[in-house]
């Protein structure tokens, strides 16, 4: 694509993600890369700026992640940030060492507004903290920009050779004018003009996926969720009846969601087949209890029933797949941890029996989809539509998936949903579902005794899906929905509510 691209070398740090975020925010396209990306590579993307993420080692071990000193050589602007501000400081002959006053969490600190990265702020401030670490001797030719009580080099600056770097996360939102820092790093450092957007990249797509397929059949894996119509929408556009939607209804969907996803697509343009596996996806799960199992055994699945219809339908060139970022980051790449097997990610299988598989949302986060479906002309309630991972209420029934387990759940998460909607919290709450744990308790129901299980609820905020916060719903709601759920679903006699935040929890339970 024809704009401007910044690289992010991730060293392993929680945040790692945000920072692309924040980077997207400001209309600058940027991509998370492994730390140990070659210098060839980065100069074959022509990066206009590098940043260094956080991470959780000391730039003084030897074997923590280290840099190739020759990307300090390339003349592109850098900018370090916690981890990466202190490998760049060590890396270029200052020194680092453990501080006596760790800080960590919101802390005031002082600014040189003189420096481009606090151009237009004021010189004080709350920054986000998190190191045992401290820079004691800055290399040759930095300066120190900002400091707090116990840390002398908060921030720090080469002018001349444009690398900077700040020993606090500018990403998160607890530092104060975090997102302008960055953007002054962005466009009064590197120089961007901010070219990013979603009219452009619907535009490149398009383009992009005509000359990719030309006359080419193509199968789109439709769930009907966000990710997957937003695909259907930029592919239809693409190559128009080339395409062929096929809706695995795997027997793992929302209470009814199977024929609401076949009504909604009922008047596009497209050719649309639903196909229901629900008993060869359950038998192929039955006595499975680990949940990355779970997935890639519904990854395989997934691919197999589509080379079935694929066959059914004559030779298909290309399969593709509503595939977002989040997916693939948490999926690991390179020496990143994986945090789950996306079905449609790390749970495919070896062998597919398809020319390619097409992702023309691989690179884009949860929010820009949304961005690019209105940009597409789809509605808003589809656009918006509650979230809902492609292995379905597989990874929301903690242990082994039984069809009476399906029931209870579906039965359960339809009255959770059914009251969020009706109080207008739907608009506010970005993600709530129901989970059905392996936990049973004793409970007693008509006086009598019962040894039930327990039902989570979760609700989260969010902007992106890589970082959440859980949803404050009134007491009085969870009361009335509690109540509901144990007189009204069997099996169940204990509800309780998850009130942890992404990190250090995921979204999904699974």
């Amino acid at each position: 694509m024809a704009h401007q691209y910044v690289l992010i070398l991730d060293f392993g740090g929680q945040y790692n993600q945000l920072i692309a975020r924040r980077v997207r925010e400001c209309n600058v396209y940027c991509e998370v890369k492994p730390y140990k990306t070659s210098i060839e590579e980065i100069k074959k993307l022509n990066p206009t700026g590098i940043i260094f993420t956080g991470g959780p080692n000391s730039a003084y071990d030897e074997n923590a992640p280290k840099v190739d000193p020759e990307i300090f050589n390339l003349g592109i602007p850098v900018l370090g940030l916690c981890y990466g501000c202190q490998l760049m400081a060590q890396t270029l002959g200052g020194n680092v060492k453990n501080a006596d006053a760790k800080e960590f969490g919101k802390t005031e600190t002082n600014f040189n507004t003189d420096s481009l990265l606090f151009k237009g702020l004021s010189d004080k401030g709350i920054t986000w903290m998190s190191h045992n670490d401290f820079i004691d001797v800055l290399p040759e030719g930095f300066t120190s920009v900002a400091h707090t009580a116990d840390c002398p080099v908060a921030a720090m600056e080469n002018v001349e050779k444009k690398f900077y770097g700040m020993q606090y996360h500018p990403e998160v939102n607890h530092t104060e004018n975090g997102t302008i820092m960055l953007k002054n790093f962005l466009y009064e450092v590197c120089g961007c003009v901010g070219d990013w957007n979603m009219e452009n990249y619907a535009q490149t797509a398009i383009n992009d996926i005509r000359e990719k397929v030309k006359d080419g059949k193509v199968l789109l894996a439709l769930s009907g969720g966000v990710d997957s119509s937003v695909a259907a929408a930029l592919l239809s556009k693409a190559v128009g009846n080339q395409l062929t939607c096929i809706f695995v209804d795997h027997g793992l969907m929302r209470k009814n969601e199977g024929d609401e996803v076949e009504a909604a697509f009922a008047d596009w343009d497209i050719n649309f087949i639903r196909v229901n596996a629900g008993e060869q996806f359950l038998g192929k799960l039955a006595g499975v209890d680990d949940p990355e199992t779970k997935r890639k055994i519904i990854g395989e699945e997934f691919i197999r029933v589509f080379e079935a219809e694929a066959k059914k339908i004559g030779a298909v060139d290309f399969l593709v797949q509503g595939t977002i970022y989040p997916d693939v980051i948490e999926s690991g790449a390179g020496d990143a941890a994986v945090i789950k097997s996306h079905h449609n990610v790390g749970g495919l299988p070896d062998y597919v029996d398809f020319k390619e598989i097409i992702e023309p949302l691989r690179l884009l986060f949860k929010d820009e989809v949304r961005q690019l479906g209105i940009e597409l002309g789809l509605s808003e309630k589809l656009v918006w539509r509650q979230p809902f991972p492609g292995p379905g209420l597989a990874i929301r029934i903690i242990g082994e998936i039984t069809q009476e387990k399906i029931d209870i759940l579906q039965d359960a998460d339809y009255i959770f949903r059914e009251e969020i909607a009706l109080t207008g919290l739907d608009k506010d709450i970005h993600q709530y579902f129901a989970v059905l744990t392996s936990m049973r308790s004793v409970g007693v129901m008509g006086d009598g005794r019962t040894y039930d299980y327990t039902l989570a609820l979760r609700g989260v905020t969010t902007t992106d899906f890589m970082t959440a916060d859980f949803a404050r719903i009134p007491y009085d709601l969870l009361a009335k929905i509690s109540s509901r759920i144990v007189n009204e679903v069997k099996c169940i006699n204990r509800i309780v509510y998850d009130v942890t935040t992404k990190p250090p929890s995921t979204i999904e339970w699974e």
